[in-house]
């Protein structure tokens, strides 16, 4: 009789299965506002995928897909044999990777800074100059700078004149090498913002019991950061360099647009601008989605090839 009790009692405390419709239920407001991007991913890019079949077609809008005529892998060898291509994939390269060597490690630098800052009013007013230039778009920093560095009268070169610096304006976003330093840096102070409020967040995560511990033991600031801060934010930084990884074959139409003259154009043009003069603008809607197409999958495998690596070096990696 006692150990019937016992098995009661065992299966009284088992907890009850609940089915799919209480968890809805339950939390119907949580589901409802995650359905609404699950939606806008599906529409803009899932349901875009039967188009791709344009690459492999001389796709003409007047005929549709059905009487268009299937050429294979005919644009990508016109593609790949087109002098303005490989000196779009050039330069979208390059200033890519330069663009990840130079802006990759800014957030971080930031996101630690901000964090041992022990004034929270100077905090505050930091953080917000940080991430406003992330909510201006490309016209509007565009405009600005080239305001501000105009050779002759801009604020820039006139403050470096008066005070003796320089002798004459410098050509900061009208000369290829000065442009493709400047159009560097300018993304830099764009996107930092936005980078360091990712790696706050990861901070915060970090529990607080490991710094009080490190105090205890005589540690200094340089040594919390080091030992407890870059520790806690590592998995953070191989996740965003594995997506990152993944970019270096994209590039910005509206930022290159923005910055674009005459005298930077052997820089400037990249892949948006050759996806733009030599498909959409020239209805060649086959040879823009073949580059596309090419750039999305040199794209995944360097984001697979970096997954791989990270996850050999003993990091958990993004899949």
């Amino acid at each position: 009789m006692a150990s019937k009790a016992k098995k009661g009692q065992i299966m009284a405390v088992q907890p009850r299965k609940r089915g799919i419709g209480y968890y809805i239920q339950k939390d119907w407001q949580l589901y409802l506002m995650l359905l609404i991007p699950l939606v806008v991913v599906l529409v803009f890019k899932y349901a875009a995928y039967p188009g791709l079949r344009m690459a492999f077609m001389n796709y003409k809008p007047a005929k549709g897909y059905a009487g268009s005529e299937w050429v294979g892998f005919e644009i990508f060898q016109k593609i790949f044999k087109d002098k303005d291509f490989i000196r779009a994939l050039r330069n979208s390269l390059i200033f890519n990777f330069v663009d990840l060597i130079v802006s990759f490690p800014v957030p971080i630098v930031l996101a630690i800074l901000l964090n041992e800052l022990r004034f929270p009013r100077f905090k505050k007013v930091s953080q917000t100059i940080l991430y406003l230039p992330h909510f201006l778009s490309w016209v509007i920093v565009a405009n600005v700078m080239y305001t501000m560095f105009k050779p002759d009268t801009g604020l820039v070169n006139n403050i470096l004149v008066n005070n003796g610096i320089i002798s004459e304006g410098i050509p900061f976003l009208t000369e290829k090498w000065h442009w493709a330093v400047s159009y560097t840096l300018i993304n830099v102070w764009q996107t930092m913002g936005w980078g360091t409020i990712i790696y706050l967040a990861a901070i915060t995560g970090i529990n607080g019991e490991l710094y009080e511990a490190a105090n205890i033991d005589g540690a200094n600031r340089w040594q919390k950061i080091l030992h407890i801060t870059w520790p806690g934010i590592k998995g953070t930084t191989v996740t965003l360099l594995i997506m990152n990884l993944g970019k270096v074959m994209g590039s910005n139409f509206e930022r290159l647009d923005s910055f674009d003259n005459v005298q930077v154009r052997e820089f400037q043009y990249q892949l948006a601008i050759y996806i733009y003069e030599k498909g959409l603008a020239g209805n060649n809607f086959s040879k823009a989605t073949a580059v596309g197409l090419f750039q999305s999958l040199v794209g995944l495998i360097l984001v697979l090839a970096a997954d791989w690596f990270a996850k050999r070096l003993g990091e958990d990696g993004l899949i």
